[in-house]
């Protein structure tokens, strides 16, 4: 009789598929957006069955959640990390720290969405439409990433670094989807081939670009 898989292989192996059938979610959503992605397309995807998929997750739009919470899971350490060095550079207030700051942190948000392209394409969806689905999967730790940020953007605005009447979050929120708007537009350019769109090099150029157009577009440097 043959050995039968033990308790920890059996996580591993369970790990394994939750990890197989996210990923493939992720590409099913990105490519389909929620409306237009089926739970059959992603059990192909992910070589497992579709039963296995709703004993994991329940059913579509709880997979969906995954999804984004898995995204949101990535990049938690660098928020957090950002978190506490604005919270260290508004007391006092350094415009300079401020701005160094400030191009560190879009940057890292550049490579991240250039490196899950996926979820550039999920949120894209979710800008087309209206934020409808997301809306459904806010858990707690949105409305606090809000919470934890909030305070310290009102206080660079109140020191007279950020444009009044605003609200300042909002004004930062904004200023990133720029990335976003680029990140979409490429591939369009791509099509009309246009020399160099794409490539490494023009990359890095446009990440350097953005980085100091947000910055520069957010930030008022002191009299």
């Amino acid at each position: 009789m043959p050995d039968l898989p033990s308790k920890r292989g059996r996580t591993h192996d369970a790990e394994g598929a939750r990890e197989a059938i996210l990923n493939a979610a992720e590409k099913t959503f990105a490519e389909h957006g929620f409306d237009g992605a089926r739970i059959d397309a992603i059990a192909k995807e992910s070589g497992y069955n579709k039963s296995l998929i709703f004993q994991y997750y329940g059913d579509k739009l709880a997979l969906y959640a995954a999804v984004i919470r898995r995204a949101d899971d990535q990049t938690r350490d660098m928020q957090n990390q950002a978190l506490t060095e604005f919270r260290r550079i508004t007391a006092p207030l350094n415009f300079t720290e401020l701005k160094r700051l400030m191009h560190e942190y879009i940057g890292w948000y550049f490579d991240y969405l250039i490196e899950h392209p996926n979820i550039t394409r999920i949120y894209n969806w979710e800008i087309a439409e209206g934020w409808q689905t997301f809306a459904k999967v806010l858990s707690e730790r949105d409305f606090q990433d809000v919470e934890d940020f909030s305070p310290l953007f009102q206080a660079i605005q109140d020191a007279g670094l950020m444009r009044p009447g605003l609200n300042p979050m909002l004004q930062f929120t904004a200023a990133n989807f720029v990335v976003f708007a680029y990140l979409a537009i490429v591939p369009f350019y791509q099509s009309l081939m246009l020399k160099g769109v794409g490539s490494p090099e023009e990359t890095k150029l446009a990440r350097d670009f953005l980085v100091e157009f947000i910055t520069d577009g957010l930030l008022i440097p002191p009299p």
